[in-house]
């Protein structure tokens, strides 16, 4: 038995290895004097100052954020509007809407991005940042469904049933008995929503146009020259900026109803 959970901690151990080693290798060599990312020379901010004098950069920052604030907000209206419809559909009609939600989140993101392409160029709409926020919206109204569909099922009907007993109209009752036990989850999908939309690259890449660039194609194209502790540097952000959104999200989807 003993032996067996040696065995198994050192599994669980090689594959946390295997899965973060890379990042932590990564986040280290951000901080890395020397321009080769692989030649250790001493530790230094010096890249990180570099990210912020960098006008390209600085532009596919502000691109990214407005993209991705755009999508979450247009996404979570229509996501939340859609969960609570659907908890007043039937049963079959549900499972109808949810196949479809499911959909857009398992099939590869490449065929996503070439059909979201090959609709805008039927439309015969210039790509652009426009034309990106519609993609990302694409996707992520159904994890905003699926995670705010998931919250109202754990709500009690009767909390509404009584408001509506003392008095309370439908919009009393989203706004004063829904609304609060619902918001929890609402901060939860806006976070999910925002990383998943800053760090998407597929989708990006096949519907951004000129002047589009975001900071995933940015990266993107600045690998093409070689991997600096600029790259590092600014790969470390995105990631801490994830975590951190992933992090608060599972917290306010933790809380209790």
């Amino acid at each position: 038995m003993k032996r067996e959970s040696i065995g198994l901690k050192a599994v669980s151990l090689a594959a946390m290895l295997f899965l973060y080693g890379p990042i932590v290798v990564l986040v280290l060599y951000s901080f890395n004097a020397a321009h080769l990312s692989m030649a250790w020379s001493g530790a230094t901010l010096k890249w990180y100052a570099t990210l912020l004098y960098d006008g390209a950069l600085l532009a596919a920052t502000a691109n990214s954020l407005f993209v991705a604030v755009v999508s979450t907000i247009v996404a979570t209206g229509l996501g939340g509007l859609l969960a609570l419809g659907m908890e007043r559909m039937p049963h079959r009609r549900q499972q109808t809407i949810e196949g479809g939600l499911v959909l857009p989140l398992v099939i590869p993101e490449v065929m996503m991005g070439i059909a979201l392409m090959l609709f805008f160029v039927m439309l015969k709409m210039p790509l652009g940042l426009t034309t990106v926020i519609l993609g990302h919206i694409v996707f992520n109204i159904p994890l905003v469904t699926i995670m705010l569909r998931a919250r109202l099922r754990k709500l009690d009907p009767a909390l509404g049933e009584a408001a509506a007993d003392l008095g309370a109209g439908s919009w009393q009752i989203f706004r004063y008995v829904t609304l609060p036990l619902l918001r929890p989850a609402i901060w939860g999908a806006v976070l999910v929503a925002f990383t998943v939309s800053l760090d998407d690259f597929l989708v990006t890449f096949f519907t951004a146009g000129p002047g589009a660039t975001t900071l995933p194609l940015k990266v993107y194209s600045m690998i093409k020259s070689g991997v600096t502790p600029e790259i590092n540097a600014l790969s470390a952000l995105l990631l801490g900026i994830s975590m951190a959104c992933v992090g608060l999200s599972l917290h306010l989807q933790r809380r209790e109803v």
